[in-house]
Parts: C-alpha cells; sequence; structure tokens
C-alpha cells in the first residue's frame, strides 16, 4: 500500500496539486481504498467519501468538496497530462467521480486495465 500512496503523491504533484489542499490527503486516501476494491467508484457518495471521512473525522460532504477543489486545481494546473491520462480530450473538467477512476486507472500496473474500446 505504500508504494501506492507514493505513486499517488507523485501523480498529483506532476498534476499540479500540492498537500497544501486538504483534499489532496483525502484524494490519495481514497485512491488506496479504490485500489483494495475498485467496486467503490460505482458508489462514491455511499461508500467511499463516507469511508474516507471516518479516517479524517470529517463528513462526506466535505470530503467530495475538498477532492472537487484539488481536481479544479488539476484542471487549471495541468490539463494536457490529466487528457493523456484519460486518454482523451476533455471538453470540460471532470466530476470528482470521473476524477477518481482516471487517477485509479492511470495507478494501476501495466497490463492490469483492460480497454472497453
Amino acid at each position: 500500500m505504500k508504494i501506492y500512496s507514493e505513486d499517488a503523491y507523485h501523480l498529483l504533484h506532476r498534476l499540479g496539486a500540492t498537500a497544501n489542499y486538504t483534499g489532496f490527503s483525502y484524494l490519495v486516501r481514497a485512491l488506496q481504498l479504490c485500489a483494495e476494491e475498485p467496486e467503490r467508484l460505482l458508489l462514491v457518495t455511499k461508500w467511499l467519501y463516507p469511508d474516507v471521512a471516518k479516517q479524517y473525522g470529517t463528513n462526506w460532504k466535505a470530503v467530495e468538496r475538498n477532492i472537487r477543489t484539488v481536481g479544479r486545481v488539476i484542471w487549471n494546473s495541468n490539463r494536457p497530462l490529466l487528457e493523456d491520462l484519460a486518454r482523451r480530450e476533455l471538453s470540460q473538467k471532470p466530476c470528482t467521480a470521473q476524477l477518481l477512476a482516471i487517477l485509479h486507472a492511470s495507478l494501476l500496473p501495466s497490463g492490469s486495465s483492460t480497454d472497453e474500446e
């Protein structure tokens, strides 16, 4: 799990996000939880955000809001890299669940993701 955390930190830094945002830690933890159980991406507000919130002593709405803030920073700082990770042009900023899915897929070991195209 530590290696995954380091990879997530590195990726977020490359995207322009820094640890001074509360959502940075929330996003790393959410990605760790998704690595353990990818199905969490299907129920972010009912399963993923509450689990992150529990760890940090906050509520799921604060988790979502702070991850959204980091998503906005990423969108404004390094949109080309985000589009490379998404493997497509993004016409608008992805919602938090989409951002999590893009980052999660990009952190999977090579050969672990399957293209459905």
